[in-house]
């Protein structure tokens, strides 16, 4: 056992450094666009590489669009859970800097949902890994365990709808002022006072 998990290790950290390429990239330039060729050039790789460590070019995608997610869960949940975390996030989540990788994630999505080849597995845990966190927040927080899975799904549905928006339209001063309301509706149902 000890053998395979050192003929293993080389293989999992080499993924994990074309996988930050990628993400860096990502981050940087957009990938959505590109071909898996493009990819492994922009990043000092070859396309073979990519398809041993992701199979595909969607595989490279949800690989990459999955980082990023982890990524903005991490800045998430290291918010203090009050209006002003929120505010935080929404600024941070709704910066024209993560446009392009929110294009991508609605894109995999998408593709998701209409069952495309190497998309399988995109739609596990795309929801629940942020609702049951989001749940257990407001649980410590004081809401009742019974209301806080509706509350962090409503919560998470709004945000995601609101950045689909915000990318569709390009009405920032709107979808921030749908937030703010959003805002509202949750301190009027805990039972405090919006500012």
């Amino acid at each position: 056992m000890y053998h395979m998990v050192q003929l293993l290790m080389p293989t999992l950290q080499a993924r994990e450094r074309l996988l930050a390429a990628a993400v860096a990239h990502a981050l940087k330039s957009g990938i959505a666009d590109l071909s898996l060729r493009e990819v492994a050039s922009a990043i000092g790789t070859s396309h073979r590489m990519l398809i041993y460590h992701f199979g595909s070019r969607e595989g490279l995608l949800i690989a990459v669009a999955q980082a990023v997610e982890e990524t903005e869960k991490a800045s998430f949940f290291d918010l203090e859970p009050t209006e002003d975390g929120a505010r935080s996030f929404w600024k941070h989540i709704s910066n024209p800097k993560l446009w392009p990788q929110e294009r991508l994630f609605f894109e995999l999505y998408s593709h998701a949902l209409l069952g495309r080849p190497g998309t399988q597995g995109f739609l596990e845990g795309i929801v629940e890994t942020w609702v049951a966190p989001i749940a257990d927040g407001l649980v410590k927080a004081g809401v009742d365990k019974k209301a806080a899975r509706p509350e962090a799904r409503l919560g998470l549905a709004v945000v995601r709808g609101l950045i689909l928006d915000l990318l569709a339209t390009g009405d920032r001063k709107g979808v921030n002022e749908a937030y703010e309301r959003h805002l509202e509706h949750i301190a009027l149902w805990r039972g405090s006072t919006p500012r």
